[in-house]
């Protein structure tokens, strides 16, 4: 009977992820049709371009650039998931913990970032402006370790 179970909820799996692979559509995107988009969850002055998937919706894959001026700083923060970042363009310095400190290393476009789910991190640019490439499973969003330094809230 558990031999049966376990077939029964391997086959349930497998026809699940068919099924969302099937719902994914082959998609292109070129850097000059990217709409990027002010985004309220982020300091003023970043802006977000969705490349894949709807960032609400569960269980969605997401992929999203995300585009921060010279001297920008993004506050410590989590998110609900699993995030990976890959630099574009720039150079943004990538800080881990709750206490924000833009003292270390710039990593250089091509670097790449895999952070687990409600992992502490901030973001910060120099002279420069930077584009990063988000990829994440929805839904996704945003919680910064000081409530105050949400700029939903402000």
């Amino acid at each position: 009977m558990k031999k049966l179970l376990l077939l029964l909820g391997a086959l349930i799996a497998m026809a699940g992820s068919a099924l969302a692979q099937d719902a994914m559509k082959a998609t292109t995107v070129t850097p000059d049709a990217l709409v990027w988009k002010d985004n309220p969850a982020i300091p003023k002055g970043g802006q977000v371009a969705i490349l894949l998937g709807d960032p609400t919706k569960a269980g969605e894959v997401v992929v999203q650039r995300v585009k921060f001026p010279a001297n920008y700083k993004v506050p410590p923060h989590t998110h609900p998931g699993v995030e990976t970042i890959t630099v574009i363009s720039g150079s943004a310095g990538f800080g881990m913990g709750v206490k924000f400190d833009a003292k270390g290393e710039v990593s250089k476009a091509g670097s790449f970032y895999a952070l687990p789910a409600k992992h502490a991190h901030y973001v910060w640019t120099t002279n420069e402006e930077v584009i990063l490439q988000v990829q994440a499973i929805g839904p996704w969003g945003i919680d910064y370790v000081n409530p105050a330094d949400d700029p939903r809230k402000k």
